[in-house]
This record gives C-alpha cells, structure tokens and sequence, in this order.
C-alpha cells in the first residue's frame, strides 16, 4: 500500500514520517526549502518527548502526478488551498483510492468530496501541536500526536483499519470511531479557543490561561462553538467547554496554535473556517456568537497575509 502525504508540515510531515518510520511507504508533497531539505537531509521529526527520528531517503516531490496511482490520500494543507489542491491529486486516484482529511475545522471533507467524490472518503481529525520548525524539520510539543479516523456511517471497513495499523506500527496513538463527526466537533471545540486566542493575543496558551479576562475569551469562544454544534445535532455535552479549559491546564505552556504561526510569518490564516464557520453557523442557526465575532473582526485585515 501507498500513502501519499497531501503537505508535509506540522501534520503531515510528522505523522507521515512516523508512519514510514515504522514501514509504510509514504510519498511526501511539499515545496520550495522544505522540499529541498528533504530532499537532501531527510525529513526530522524532533520531539522531546516521543523522541526524534530521520526519514532519510525521504520520497518526496512538489508534483502529485509524479507519483502514479496511491492508495492512500491523506491531505494536510491549509484550507485555504484545498480545492487547488482536490484537483490536484485528481490523475493519481485509482478506482480504489482512498482520500482522508487531517485539515483543520469542520468543513475539508465536504470541500474535497465535491472533487473526488464522497466514495472515496474516510473522516478523521489529528490532535497534535507540531510545526515547522526549519525547512526539513518538523518541532513537535508534548506528548499528543493521537488520530481518530472512521467511515462516515459508523461502520468498520477495510481501508480504515489498514490506515489505522499503519499508524499504530508508527507508534501513532490511532483510533477508529463509530462517530467520528462528534470526534471532528470535539477538536474544533478546542481548536477554536486555541486558534482564536493565542492570534489574537499572540502568545502561547500558558500566558492565556493565567490571565483571567483571556482565560474567559478562551472559555466563550468554546462555549459558543459548543452551542453551534449542538444546534447541527453533533452529540456534544452541554459543558464540554468547561471540559476542554481544564484540558487546556494540562497542555505545555508553549503550546499555540497553527494560525499564530501563519499570523507571524505573514501567511494567510484559515480564519474564516475557524472562528468565521462558527459564526456563519451560528448565523444559520439563529444563536449568537458575539466572541467569535470579535475575534474575527480583529484579525480581519489579516486574513489574506502580508500582500
């Protein structure tokens, strides 16, 4: 079996190196000095927790149609690029391939299943803080780096159990779920209080968390995503943000979010899948969502990077 890494930074970089680490034949997409370092040194997965590894020879191209037909899409690049980035990989699916989304947010599978089609897809959502560090090294923090994948009607398949073993022989902590949308929403739950508060205040969550009036931003962004959830009939409990703030008191003080990692480096940021999904489904929904309003008025000359 094939997996192509659909982008190779802080997800796929690292879970597609784990899982070649442990035997699987992983192709990596990537571009520009992170493609040439892998292509000259490897790619490094440094983690000072889980330990570091080397992939090296790593395959890795800037071009799907390279590849040939895969089994595997497992795609983790920025929403902003996932159309482009379905019509790509479009001449290396066989009749048998199979496409999975580690994207960020809510909405990937629904973008990538208009392209591929929706027999092709599997769900699934990463719980890992990890990111380039330099072209060529991924720097993950702590010790989550846990995916949960599963089909979209609950029931147990052959291709999802194949992709879960090879991510549990590369000692990923893997799950398959019979209710892997509520699993996605439970990410999102969290992600949006990650993502919304260390970008706009532009710190990491240990500094969020102690300050009281940044610690509550992140505790009603999450209680307003909750309650969107709730209304689109995800199985969420009534406090699961209450759940997900002291999660947040367990995580690493340097612990940030993707977003406020684009935000410094002048990238654009995955906004309005973020805090602008809950607000447009909040708007649908008829509930209000006043924080994640705020949030995305403040970062909105943002959105689209240093022009």
């Amino acid at each position: 079996m094939r997996i192509l890494m659909m982008g190779s930074g802080g997800v796929g970089g690292y879970f597609g190196a784990r899982m070649a680490a442990g035997g699987s034949d992983i192709v990596f997409i990537a571009r520009g000095a992170h493609l040439a370092a892998i292509n000259s040194h490897g790619l490094r997965i440094n983690s000072r927790d889980m330990g570091d590894i080397t992939i090296y020879p790593a395959n890795a191209t800037s071009d799907p149609s390279e590849i040939g037909v895969v089994d595997y899409v497992i795609v983790a690049v920025k929403l902003w690029d996932t159309e482009k980035v379905g019509r790509s990989i479009l001449p290396i699916l066989g009749p048998e391939t199979t496409v999975l989304s580690l994207q960020n947010g809510v909405e990937g599978d629904a973008m990538l299943s208009g392209i591929v089609g929706q027999h092709r897809m599997i769900s699934g959502v990463a719980f890992i803080a990890s990111s380039i560090d330099q072209p060529g090294v991924i720097r993950h923090i702590g010790t989550m780096q846990r995916v949960v994948i599963g089909e979209s009607d609950g029931t147990t398949t052959r291709r999802v159990n194949y992709l879960h073993q090879a991510l549990t022989k590369g000692g990923v902590v893997s799950e398959i779920s019979a209710d892997v949308e509520r699993t996605i929403w439970e990410k999102f739950v969290f992600l949006i209080g990650l993502s919304s508060t260390t970008t706009l205040m532009r710190k990491t969550l240990g500094p969020i968390r102690q300050d009281s009036e940044s610690r509550q931003l992140l505790l009603e962004v999450m209680k307003e995503t909750v309650a969107v959830g709730r209304a689109r009939g995800v199985a969420l409990s009534d406090d699961f943000a209450e759940d997900r703030l002291e999660f947040a008191d367990q995580l690493p003080s340097d612990m940030t979010s993707s977003m406020h990692h684009d935000l410094e480096a002048g990238k654009p940021l995955e906004l309005p899948w973020l805090s602008g999904a809950v607000v447009r489904f909040g708007e649908q929904e008829g509930i209000a969502t006043p924080a994640n309003k705020t949030v995305c008025e403040a970062l909105e000359k943002f959105t689209k990077g240093v022009q």
